[in-house]
């Protein structure tokens, strides 16, 4: 079994030194074994708990949300239904994250469409002036979908 240090172990997970001595300050790595001199020492199953509290991190949870899973974790199998209930709930809201962001995304592809088309027009009045029906059906579509833009011609948004 290899044991990694510290500071191979931020190099492999490429997190620093310092993120993991705090993730271990605060209990998210209660696995991370210590030698005599109290030195951490990682194993690669360690590196898998790292890329799960960095997937927590990223779909919200707090590092004491994240310190919660762990807990009930390690009290076994009478906690299933708190962490299937968990990640039940972090899977809702990052699927609220990407819709927003899709809905981010289409306005943003919308406005490249729409400054690429007034640079070859040689003016943003030619776009501005472009009824609903004479937008090509699938810059149509983004626009609708991102919610940004009224269906009125001279929107605000539209010149900004």
């Amino acid at each position: 079994m290899t044991l990694y240090s510290i500071g191979e172990a931020a190099e492999k997970t490429g997190l620093s030194a310092y993120t993991l001595r705090y993730y271990d300050k605060e209990g998210l790595l209660p696995m991370v074994e210590r030698s005599s001199g109290g030195i951490r020492l990682f194993r690669e199953s360690d590196f898998g708990w790292l890329r799960l509290i960095e997937c927590l991190k990223a779909s919200g949870l707090s590092i004491k949300e994240i310190k919660q899973y762990i807990d009930w974790y390690m009290e076994g199998d009478s906690t299933l239904e708190q962490r299937r209930s968990l990640f039940y709930s972090r899977k809702k809201a990052v699927e609220e994250q990407i819709a927003q962001l899709q809905k981010t995304l289409n306005a943003v592809t919308y406005k490249c469409w729409f400054y690429d088309t007034a640079v070859q027009a040689g003016s943003e009045e030619a776009v501005q002036n472009m009824r609903p029906e004479e937008l090509p059906p699938e810059i149509r579509r983004l626009r609708e979908e991102s919610g940004l833009f009224s269906q009125q011609k001279q929107d605000p948004a539209e010149t900004a």
